[in-house]
């Protein structure tokens, strides 16, 4: 039998929108308010799904107190009250757009868990305003 467990995680983190290749003027034009120098906040949440079969010993797709654990040690210690563009290396030559965080977050996780499970993160950067991210394509 397959299933899908999931979990949910915050953290609020600071970026700006920007193409180093572009000029000011035509940053605030694609990017609008997120390109502005002094960056901007967002207060995140994220929910990471695992599907897979459900183990018949222990009757769990994946453990989640696992689960937990990783997201708090890939995820939350990583990015909370950090500035993405320049706390976190890999951002520092990557525009940290919605999706781009979301793969990284993928990454991080996906590495951690066993090749057999499915993994989706949806990214929330508002309630309006999220990505789904599942290592397709």
């Amino acid at each position: 039998m397959i299933a899908t467990i999931s979990r949910k995680g915050y953290f609020s983190a600071a970026h700006r929108l920007y193409n180093s290749h572009w000029t000011y003027q035509k940053n605030i034009e694609i990017f609008g308010k997120c390109a502005h120098l002094n960056y901007h906040g967002h207060n995140y949440e994220y929910i990471v799904s695992i599907t897979g079969e459900i183990d018949s010993e222990t009757g769990f797709v994946f453990n989640l107190q696992k689960l937990k654990h990783i997201l708090y040690d890939e995820i939350e210690i990583l990015f909370d009250h950090k500035n993405i563009n320049l706390d976190i290396k890999e951002f520092t030559s990557i525009n940290p757009t919605i999706e781009n965080i979301v793969i990284f977050m993928w990454n991080q996780i996906n590495k951690k868990i066993s090749t057999n499970l499915n993994l989706k993160v949806t990214l929330y950067e508002t309630k309006n305003n999220f990505v789904e991210y599942d290592g397709k394509f």
